[in-house]
């Protein structure tokens, strides 16, 4: 008979001991495995020079290098006589030439909005109109400012941008979005021949403006690169009439009690009150006319949700049209006899948001007296999807590459704030 090792006879004589079922391993206890402890152990004491009054400490400073049991010295920081930019330390707040005690809320490009809309309304003091003027619906449905061949043209437009202008499988958004609105753009300048007018304007990118306000008790501020901009040398014309000016004064601001009207804005006490364009003095185009807000986050967490990246629309163009009512009729706060009209697109690349703002009054400070307008067209498709790749089932191509559910009414309104104020 074969000799049985230890363990094993253990498990023979004494089987009510097996801890795995019928696998005849014996069971042991936790310890008997020898698991250690998790207890980190305590870290080393600092080797620290301890200020006793009338005791001088004894350090090995003197002998230039380490020696047990003598004290570790305290040099004085070395001050080479430049500083170098990696160890830079930033000047203190406090200390700052544009600190001051007032707190600022700042909105900025990557602000959220809680309420959305609703607060944006709130912090411009203004009212909102469902869907686009009548000025700009005309130039909608009036077949004369239609593109020749234009849906064919659109179409093309998007799948260049989603299939053949990059290399990958399924392209990104932040590499599909910008070319949509540049090809856009560059399709409505087409319609140059026909509207001279169109000449008048330019077309720029990464620029930075700031402007100040004061709402109730807040100080609020703009500021920040805002995207793309269309400038014009010639204002765009009021939309609503002085009856419907004086109408607003009867509106009333929704309020959201308990949330503050200033939630999600940056606090800060370094701030400029002056404002600023973007541009210098002088420059040819400075009336602005539209601007472009791409969303091109490829995370779903980093996106703005619909109607906070209307909120930041209506921000960006409140900020823009009080820069210019300032700059031409001061920085008095009063009802504007000429009102500022400025408007906004917003898109992913495939909804689109359109925006236009009528700025009548500089005085915000209070709830009272009129209002500025703003008209809103939420979520216009161009487009509900676009296949890659060909989608075949049964050796049968269901669904062929390219777009589905194209809806050419959004791309004529694109082209209707393009031609707003040229036609």
């Amino acid at each position: 008979m074969a000799l049985a090792s230890g363990p094993a006879r253990r498990a023979l004589v004494r089987p009510a001991r097996l801890g795995l079922g019928d696998c005849g391993a014996p069971a042991r206890g936790a310890y008997e495995w020898g698991v250690r402890s998790t207890r980190k152990p305590e870290p080393r004491p600092l080797n620290r020079v301890y200020d006793i009054p009338g005791l001088e400490p004894i350090t090995y400073a003197g002998k230039m290098h380490f020696m047990p049991g003598l004290a570790r010295p305290v040099f004085p920081p070395w001050d080479p006589g430049w500083t170098h930019p990696k160890f830079r330390r930033p000047t203190p707040v406090h200390e700052q030439p544009l600190y001051k005690d007032r707190v600022c809320y700042v909105f900025h490009q990557r602000c959220r909005l809680l309420e959305g809309v609703k607060q944006a309304l709130w912090l411009t003091k203004a009212k909102l109109i469902e869907g686009l003027p009548e000025k700009v619906l005309s130039l909608v449905s009036d077949p004369k400012n239609y593109i020749e061949n234009q849906d064919e043209r659109v179409l093309n437009v998007i799948s260049h941008a989603r299939l053949w202008h990059s290399t990958e499988d399924t392209p990104k958004r932040e590499a599909y979005c910008p070319v949509i609105v540049d090809s856009l753009i560059q399709l409505c300048k087409s319609q140059i021949l026909k509207h001279p007018s169109l000449t008048r304007r330019i077309y720029a990118k990464n620029y930075t403006f700031s402007t100040t306000w004061n709402r109730e008790s807040f100080l609020l501020q703009v500021c920040g690169p805002s995207g793309a901009r269309l400038n014009s040398k010639d204002p765009l014309p009021a939309i609503a009439s002085r009856e419907e000016v004086e109408a607003t004064k009867n509106h009333i601001l929704e309020a959201f009690y308990p949330i503050s009207p200033t939630i999600d804005l940056q606090e800060c006490n370094v701030y400029d009150v002056e404002d600023n364009t973007g541009f210098q003095e002088g420059y040819p185009y400075p009336y602005p006319h539209t601007l472009y807000f791409l969303e091109t986050a490829n995370l779903r967490p980093h996106r703005f949700r619909p109607d906070q990246l209307r909120a930041k629309m209506i921000l960006f163009a409140f900020g823009n049209a009080l820069v210019q009512a300032r700059r031409l009729y001061g920085n008095h706060t009063k009802v504007l006899e000429q009102p500022v009209v400025v408007q906004s697109v917003g898109t992913d690349g495939r909804v689109f948001q359109f925006l236009v703002l009528q700025l009548n009054t500089t005085d915000l400070a209070s709830n009272d007296g009129i209002k500025n307008l703003v008209w809103v067209d939420s979520d216009q498709l161009l487009y509900q999807h676009f296949w890659c790749r060909p989608v075949i089932k049964k050796k049968v191509v269901v669904e062929p590459v390219g777009p589905t559910g194209f809806q050419p009414e959004t791309f004529r309104k694109f082209l209707a704030l393009y031609l707003h104020g040229a036609v």
